[in-house]
């Protein structure tokens, strides 16, 4: 059965994809803060997935989870902030990780976050490092990836430009 949350608002034209059986999922978040940079955490060198890479806070969707269900499961998880609004859909991607599990799909949401978003928790056995960027920083988010391992980069360059 999932976690309960504190209760989170979702904006009327957000999309949410419906996983069919037997897809593996996973969902990310890109936060603003207030000076509308985005938020972003480097991942452990000792992950096997995109070791020392910069990443978005998400993770995959367990059994009997909703997506935003998932979503804010892994912002509380991965911060310590809670959920506040869902407000864009920013897509769905799809890629396959080196460690078996095969192709993922993830679902990704510009959200609000209530918690001090100058003091995240991030999971530290998890992460290395954060940062907050904006479009003068982007060009970090690519460190430690090849072309074609932008998604990062990309995703976050898109939310800031379409900001709402």
């Amino acid at each position: 059965m999932p976690a309960q949350f504190d209760p989170f608002s979702v904006d009327r034209d957000v999309e949410l994809p419906l996983p069919a059986p037997g897809e593996v999922w996973t969902v990310g978040a890109v936060i603003l803060n207030r000076d509308g940079k985005a938020f972003a955490q480097r991942r452990s060198p000792h992950r096997r997935l995109f070791p020392d890479s910069w990443d978005i806070v998400g993770g995959h969707v367990e059994a009997g989870e909703s997506l935003l269900e998932a979503l804010a499961r892994e912002v509380r998880e991965e911060t310590g902030w809670h959920l506040r609004r869902v407000r864009r859909f920013l897509g769905v991607g799809t890629w396959t990780g080196d460690d078996g599990v095969g192709l993922r799909h993830e679902a990704d949401y510009l959200v609000e976050v209530e918690g001090d978003l100058d003091r995240p928790r991030l999971e530290w056995s998890k992460h290395s490092a954060y940062g907050w960027f904006g479009p003068e920083d982007l060009g970090t988010l690519k460190e430690d990836r090849v072309p074609g391992e932008f998604l990062v980069h990309d995703l976050i360059a898109r939310a800031l430009h379409d900001r709402p």
